[in-house]
């Protein structure tokens, strides 16, 4: 008998297995979470301390040199003065002192106007812009283009419009309305504070009106519906509801048109040049005129400092108050 074969069944195999890859020892560079928002802020910290910390303690330690355009080639070298140009800067029976002083007094009464009509044509235009106004949106966008345009663009423009024989103007108050007989100088003389203000006024009231549009519309309508049940009129709904409501953002915006205005140097450069007449000879320009324009960096280098002193003491007695305030009307 032939012999039977048997065949054994085929077992299939499972390929063999792919090799995996090798992991990198290196391993992914993570940032804690804690140290994501430091590392975020150092650019911004960088830059600070290189355009605004490193020069400021650069120009304080000018303050106690005598600095002038014998040394300002090699500045480091200059003799030490100490405190002589704080002592020049603030003797106000001499003519460096006296300066500086009727300086200060221009430059805190151009504030007090610029702040003080600024907020108060911002806030005016603001309540005028939360009712239903048919072209809302356009006047909004039109009121904000003079804080959008360049400093340079809206200054040199209105340089143009004070001109006296060519000027709008002197134009529309003389030639169209006959207010006045003779055309008078507004960069010139008396008139030029007065055409600085205006300049200011209208660069700076669309911050104003920006911040307080939008801090009215966080106010609740509830409260002006009830202050209409209880009989308020337009003007007791704003002095009742609207400012109070507003105090916390007004504290903000006011100090910050202050500071903006106390150091508004683009301004009175760009419309009147290096040297600015007596009636609009602002602090910013004059600390200018005794650093450029004299060479004498010492004695600019401590009108600066004290100017610093000043802003900062300012700043904090207006915090201090308004902390006060907060904390009574809670």
């Amino acid at each position: 008998m032939a012999a039977i074969t048997t065949r054994q069944p085929t077992v299939a195999k499972d390929p063999p297995p792919t090799p995996r890859p090798r992991r990198s020892l290196r391993r992914p560079f993570r940032v804690r979470r804690g140290a994501l928002p430091y590392l975020l802020l150092a650019p911004a910290i960088l830059l600070e301390l290189l355009i605004h910390i490193v020069p400021m303690f650069v120009g304080i330690g000018m303050s106690f040199l005598k600095l002038t355009q014998f040394h300002i080639r090699h500045w480091s070298s200059a003799p030490f003065a100490g405190f002589d140009n704080y002592r020049l800067a603030i003797d106000i029976d001499g003519p460096v002192g006296k300066s500086l002083l009727h300086s200060f007094w221009i430059t805190v009464a151009f504030t007090t106007l610029v702040v003080g009509i600024s907020w108060l044509l911002g806030a005016i235009g603001a309540i005028l812009m939360q009712g239903a106004l048919r072209g809302r949106a356009v006047l909004r966008a039109v009121f904000l283009v003079p804080y959008a345009l360049p400093v340079y663009t809206g200054v040199i423009t209105f340089g143009f419009m004070f001109q006296r024989d060519t000027g709008l103007v002197n134009h529309v108050l003389v030639d169209q309305l006959g207010l006045v007989d003779d055309r008078p100088f507004w960069l010139i003389g008396g008139n030029s504070f007065w055409a600085l203000v205006i300049t200011a006024v209208w660069r700076t009231w669309p911050f104003a009106f920006l911040c307080l549009m939008a801090a009215l519309q966080n106010i609740p309508k509830d409260l002006y519906e009830a202050a209409s049940l209880d009989g308020a009129g337009v003007w007791q709904q704003i002095r009742r509801v609207t400012l109070p409501m507003l105090a916390p953002v007004n504290r903000v915006v006011v100090l910050v048109l202050f500071l903006w205005t106390f150091n508004d140097f683009n301004t009175p450069y760009v419309l009147f040049g290096k040297s600015a007449p007596e009636e609009a000879d602002l602090i910013s320009i004059h600390i200018y005129q005794n650093s450029f324009v004299t060479w004498n960096f010492g004695t600019g280098s401590a009108m600066s400092v004290l100017l610093l002193l000043f802003l900062m003491l300012v700043s904090l007695a207006y915090l201090a108050v308004g902390r006060l305030r907060g904390r009574a009307d809670a």
